[in-house]
């Protein structure tokens, strides 16, 4: 019995899609991307501050940065959530460090001088999936706006 009970599982195990590791960089420029993305409009300004933020944060230089943002968007174009991405966070960064990426999302939010409610939701979802107190997330968005 125990023998059946045991091929069981091992058939369901073998049918689990196995969910891709993404490394940290990857897993931030993937929820960047995912905020950029959530108001249907790609803004020139959005994508600069997607490239400039990426850079600074990774001290990348252009070229490791393109290549990122192109890991980034395969990644997500083919994610069905968020958790993928955010797991790596939660495994790799501090309290502070996860608040710290919460304010990135705000700012690329506010990068074209609106906040939709779709980006919002975005982040929202996001930080409850980091862990990020909802203080802390509204002074995320305080001080993405300074």
């Amino acid at each position: 019995m125990f023998k059946q009970i045991k091929q069981l599982f091992s058939v369901f195990d073998e049918q689990q899609p196995s969910m891709q590791e993404h490394d940290l960089k990857t897993a931030v420029a993937a929820l960047l991307i995912e905020v950029m993305r959530a108001d249907a409009k790609l803004d020139d300004d959005e994508q600069h501050t997607l490239t400039t933020t990426l850079k600074r944060y990774f001290a990348l230089n252009d070229a490791d940065v393109n290549e990122l943002l192109n890991n980034a968007n395969s990644s997500v174009d083919s994610a069905t959530d968020y958790f993928q991405f955010s797991k790596q966070i939660n495994q790799h960064c501090s309290a502070a460090q996860r608040i710290e990426i919460i304010e990135l999302l705000w700012r690329l939010a506010y990068a074209d001088g609106e906040i939709d409610p779709q980006e919002e939701y975005v982040i929202r979802k996001v930080a409850g999936l980091l862990y990020v107190t909802h203080v802390d997330f509204i002074a995320a968005k305080i001080a993405a706006t300074k």
